[in-house]
């Protein structure tokens, strides 16, 4: 089946590869849609950054090369002699995230995580395959495309979780690339009262104030500390960093109040230097998050379900599988225009 196969920085082919055999546990997946991430994009621009090229994953047993894509969705092919949840022909999203299984689950992630499609062979192919506990049916109301939003929308309401936002509080959301924009999402859904978005790319600022962004600023043009500063006076309650860069992380903390909170969202390409002195002397706390946890994904389900979160406007392309190079990580790395790339694997709705 054709595949879009990591080998390393810059080098992501379109060949054919076999279907490994599936286990018992697990589901054949036919793959409608799947998204372009931005730890994709990581690992496309400067990888390995996730992916393991030296020795096997300690979950998925696997080494690169590997087939990418964790953001997918699609109708279940065949089911393993265990499974028995599922049927085929049910419409699902993929949760990616495999873990040990052996804590709580707030804590199970920070136990050793692999990806599907990072650590192992992903959903940029015809079929994939997946463990029974990794799957999530999709209700009728949304499209197997919503299905392959699924999973950066929990990554969103997950940073939202892990904020303790509450009702009224005032966010600044620093990056408007497709996190950026689904955490402006969630954090309107939770109740914020301005949502302040910081970008350098006016296309991007434009997008967040269509999904719910109160106020863009480009911090390009304008010292974007002050001007957080000067909508909420004492800074803004809780602040999400979403860009992963030594400026953002330092101006999240100086655009926060006093007690407020800054989530690391983002992905680090590289170490940065900083004070914690920065913390002492300012009073804000600080916190991190890694993708999500099952509640948050069946959460993310529910909600997309009903309509309370709304992620379908951050889809700027849909392409096929042949341009995923071209048209997908060329164009996201060049195209600040481009938010969310979907690719058409069999395109069912």
């Amino acid at each position: 089946m054709k595949a879009a196969v990591w080998y390393g920085e810059k080098d992501l082919r379109i060949e054919d590869r076999d279907l490994k055999p599936m286990k018992a546990d697990e589901v054949k997946v036919r793959v409608a849609w799947a998204g372009i991430c931005g730890s994709d994009l990581h690992e496309y621009q400067e990888g390995p950054v996730f992916i393991p090229v030296d020795k096997e994953d300690e979950l998925t047993g696997e080494v690169a090369p590997l087939i990418m894509g964790h953001e997918f969705a699609g109708v279940i092919e065949e089911i393993g002699s265990e499974v028995t949840k599922y049927k085929v022909g049910d419409r699902v999203a993929i949760n990616p995230t495999l873990t040990h299984g052996n804590l709580p689950e707030a804590l199970d992630t920070y136990d050793g995580f692999s990806f599907i499609g990072l650590h192992g062979d992903g959903g940029f192919t015809k079929f994939a395959n997946a463990p029974e506990k990794q799957v999530y049916k999709l209700p009728e109301s949304l499209s197997l495309q919503d299905g392959a939003l699924v999973e950066p929308m929990a990554v969103a309401v997950q940073a939202v979780k892990e904020s303790e936002m509450l009702f009224g509080d005032t966010v600044a959301v620093f990056g408007a690339g497709p996190i950026g924009l689904l955490t402006i999402i969630a954090a309107k859904a939770a109740g914020a009262s301005k949502i302040i978005v910081l970008d350098l790319s006016a296309n991007r600022l434009e997008k967040a104030l269509e999904l719910g962004a109160t106020h863009a600023v480009n911090s390009g043009e304008v010292d974007g500390v002050k001007a957080v500063r000067d909508i909420v006076p004492g800074g803004v309650d809780v602040t999400f960093e979403v860009a992963g860069v030594a400026p953002t992380f330092k101006a999240s903390i100086d655009a926060t109040r006093a007690r407020g909170t800054v989530v690391i969202v983002s992905i680090f390409a590289r170490p940065i230097e900083w004070n914690p002195i920065h913390l002492t002397n300012t009073g804000v706390k600080l916190t991190s998050t890694i993708a999500y946890t099952p509640t948050t994904f069946q959460q993310t389900v529910d909600l997309m379900g009903t309509g309370q979160l709304k992620p379908q406007g951050i889809v700027t392309s849909k392409i096929v599988l042949d341009d995923i190079v071209a048209k997908g990580f060329e164009a996201l790395t060049t195209d600040k225009i481009q938010a969310k790339i979907l690719v058409e694997l069999s395109g069912e709705k």
